[in-house]
């Protein structure tokens, strides 16, 4: 008797892509301290924002994130998909920041974590993991955001951020289920916010969704120039995937850019810059 079609695809995945192969870890954080500053100066945030598509081991996107580090010294930095490998810590030798990593699974076949990494110039006051109750097909895995609070100088008030990948290949209700456990998360700090990542808004219900949280808690989206905005990555005519949203800031115009040159990972990299109202 001849399997059907669904009956392939499940015995495909089970022989290419085992369910032991990716454990499911409990919320943690995998931490560095690199540097001894204490507040982030509240009139220059720079933050650079990037899926990097698990290419922080090669060769030319580390010399691309060195030189964008180089070039535009960002105070903070949002990586999702980020890969860490169990058997070497490298990033703890060469990254001269504060970071905090949040793994979403451990890859046995690779030896590998992977997740989201948040770097700053300072170590952050607070952190929260949260992750997703429902899982993305194939591979089992949940989405993961990693919320970090840092102190600001000369300002009684603290920085919120928020470094998210956001569920795919899932029915818009598990997508709008995640987008409101975290927007409960942030509703209670009144203060200065950022909202980073990828958004996975790659149809034009998924966006209406997310500008109706980012509404809700009075965010603003970093806006780049036309010319700009059409290198964010995106799936034909849709919308964009990654975006930056802020609040109680004031962003600087002429500092949201779209770094196109950038090739080693398919999306590329965003970066803006704030200032504290």
């Amino acid at each position: 008797m001849m399997l059907n079609i669904q009956e392939h695809i499940n015995t495909l995945v089970t022989k290419f892509v085992p369910g032991y192969r990716f454990i499911r870890l409990e919320e943690l954080t995998i931490d560095k301290k690199n540097s001894i500053q204490t507040k982030i100066n509240s009139k220059s945030i720079k933050v650079l924002s990037w899926n990097i598509a698990k290419q922080n081991y090669n060769k030319t996107w580390m010399k691309d994130f060195s030189e964008i580090i180089e070039t535009y010294q960002p105070n903070l930095i949002f990586l999702q998909e980020f890969s860490l490998k169990l058997e070497a810590d490298e990033w703890s030798k060469w990254l001269e920041m504060n970071w905090n990593f949040a793994p979403n699974f451990v890859d046995i076949h690779h030896q590998s974590y992977s997740g989201i990494f948040t770097a700053a110039t300072i170590s952050p006051l607070t952190i929260k993991v949260i992750t997703t109750k429902h899982y993305e097909p194939i591979v089992r895995t949940p989405k993961i955001s990693l919320i970090t609070e840092y102190l600001l100088s000369e300002q009684s008030t603290t920085l919120l951020t928020i470094n998210s990948h956001l569920i795919n290949f899932v029915d818009l209700n598990k997508f709008k289920i995640q987008l409101n456990e975290l927007e409960l998360a942030l509703s209670t700090h009144s203060g200065p916010l950022i909202f980073s990542g990828d958004f996975n808004t790659w149809s034009q219900k998924r966006a209406v969704i997310l500008n109706q949280v980012i509404t809700k808690l009075g965010l603003t989206p970093v806006i780049f120039a036309p010319h700009e905005k059409e290198k964010i990555k995106r799936f034909l005519l849709s919308p964009p995937l990654d975006h930056i949203f802020y609040r109680n800031l004031s962003a600087k115009k002429a500092s949201a850019k779209v770094l196109d040159k950038i090739c080693s990972s398919d999306h590329k990299p965003l970066l803006a810059e704030f200032t504290y109202i």
